[in-house]
């Protein structure tokens, strides 16, 4: 299910679907300097990453990925947010990208859903 809002100021869509019966909502939004993503399943923010190309004169582009809160020990949070920012920087490459992931189920399934359904309805 989408909706968009056309009268809040930043642009934004809204998603939900069923991840192995967890409801999933997410919510993209384009600021003119970040991308905003939350993914919940808890109806809360989560852990919030913060993820960015850096640059550099590197021949192969290199992301920087931390934890701003919440769980610091689970590396596929982490895979996540890189690969959101490796597919955005491909497109926008100075937009870093703030990640909320608010998930009862971390599993690899569950994660690379919540990508390809942000990445099928980019805002940028």
């Amino acid at each position: 299910m989408e909706s968009l809002d056309n009268n809040f100021p930043v642009r934004h869509r809204k998603y939900s679907f069923e991840s192995k019966g967890n409801k999933t909502e997410i919510v993209i939004c384009s600021y003119e300097d970040h991308i905003l993503v939350i993914a919940t399943q808890i109806g809360a923010m989560g852990t919030i990453l913060h993820a960015r190309k850096e640059e550099g004169m590197s021949v192969e582009p290199t992301f920087s990925v931390s934890v701003i809160f919440g769980k610091r020990d689970e590396p596929m949070l982490t895979a996540t947010a890189r690969r959101l920012i490796e597919h955005i920087s491909s497109i926008v490459p100075s937009k870093p990208l703030v990640l909320s992931l608010g998930l009862n189920d971390h599993s690899s399934e569950t994660l690379k859903e919540i990508v390809a359904t942000v990445i099928e309805n980019r805002l940028w």
